[in-house]
């Protein structure tokens, strides 16, 4: 029996990268992403978001390609939150592209580290576009 481990950082945005990922919506993403991966015999090692885009660091069976288990990660996690959250603005979609990143078993606790400081990476990046705008003294 061969021994196969595929590890991947997979991120992916919101049609237009729109900002509807909201607290309320989060659980219920990151419930049916993994859910759905737990079907799709991958692992997840973390899970987390931006208010426009998720990041995932996934092992993915080798029984199922990489684009085919994010397009089924994504269409369910689409279909749920439509089903969850039907008053939402225009509806809820992702954007039909998405970025794949591969990483070795030492390198899996800095991903999940950084996948877990998400919200962290985004307030400072957000926090110095706001600063550039300021006229200096």
């Amino acid at each position: 029996m061969p021994f196969v481990v595929c590890y991947y950082h997979a991120i992916w945005s919101t049609k237009h990268r729109k900002p509807i990922i909201s607290q309320p919506i989060e659980p219920v993403l990151f419930d049916t992403i993994r859910h759905k991966s737990q079907q799709l015999k991958s692992n997840i090692h973390a899970v987390n978001a931006a208010y426009d885009h998720v990041h995932v660091a996934v092992e993915i069976s080798p029984a199922i390609a990489v684009s085919e288990w994010v397009r089924q990660v994504k269409a369910v996690s689409a279909r749920i939150i439509n089903r969850e959250f039907p008053d939402s603005e225009d509806g809820f979609y992702w954007q039909k592209s998405f970025g794949m990143l591969s990483f070795g078993k030492k390198t899996l606790p800095s991903v999940v580290q950084y996948i877990e400081n998400q919200k962290i990476h985004h307030q400072n990046d957000e926090l110095e576009a706001y600063l550039e705008f300021i006229p200096a003294d």
